[in-house]
């Protein structure tokens, strides 16, 4: 049931504008990822001390709707990100079924899930932001710590289903992991795929 659904959180950031898409949105942060990146932004979201609070669906509702009005103002609405937030899919899906349905939903995600995840909420998304990391298998290892074939995988099946003019791939430069040879490349395979929108920024270590 709706009400046993509760999931880890690492924040709740409100009145964020045109960084999660369209308008004025709330960026929902889940706890827990399958990646192991070195230069993770979310560090918390891995640390067993770095759950901030856990809340059923109807919880969350009750601390966003207070932006409503300026969701319906802006077109904006709800990006849930992390943590990797396709882990928590099924608590998405409860979400979106009492959230009001004209809030646009946004995705922040590695996509490096199983794809029953995926296909459970593709139908409620506006938009996905996906961080590939680098299309490259090795390179992708060597800074996430895991394989890639899954995103490949989730990626080809977004494309094959619709999806791809609603994906912004996130193409990051990585210090001392990828080159702009490397990047390019990486482009052009996903443009073979179907995919045209690109977000290409460096990483910056400190």
């Amino acid at each position: 049931m709706q009400s046993e659904i509760t999931a880890p959180l690492i924040a709740i950031n409100r009145h964020r504008l045109t960084t999660d898409g369209e308008g004025v949105t709330t960026l929902v942060a889940f706890h827990g990822c399958p990646l192991r990146c070195e230069y993770c932004l979310n560090a918390q979201c891995l640390q067993a001390d770095g759950v901030w609070c856990r809340l059923t669906p109807g919880e969350l509702y009750s601390e966003v709707e207070i932006d409503d009005l300026y969701f319906m103002a802006t077109g904006g609405g709800i990006c849930f990100g992390g943590g990797e937030p396709l882990l928590r899919s099924d608590f998405i899906k409860a979400f979106a079924e009492i959230m009001n349905p004209e809030w646009k939903l946004t995705m922040e995600t590695s996509l490096n899930v199983p794809l029953e995840n995926i296909k459970a909420i593709a139908s409620l998304v506006q938009m996905w932001y996906v961080d590939i990391k680098d299309m490259n298998p090795d390179i992708y290892k060597a800074y996430g710590c895991k394989e890639n074939k899954q995103v490949i995988s989730n990626l080809q099946w977004l494309a094959a289903n619709g999806h791809a003019d609603k994906v912004i791939i996130r193409l990051p430069l990585i210090p001392e992991y990828n080159t702009d040879e490397d990047r390019q490349q990486s482009q052009q395979q996903l443009e073979e795929m179907g995919f045209t929108n690109f977000d290409k920024f460096n990483y910056i270590v400190r």
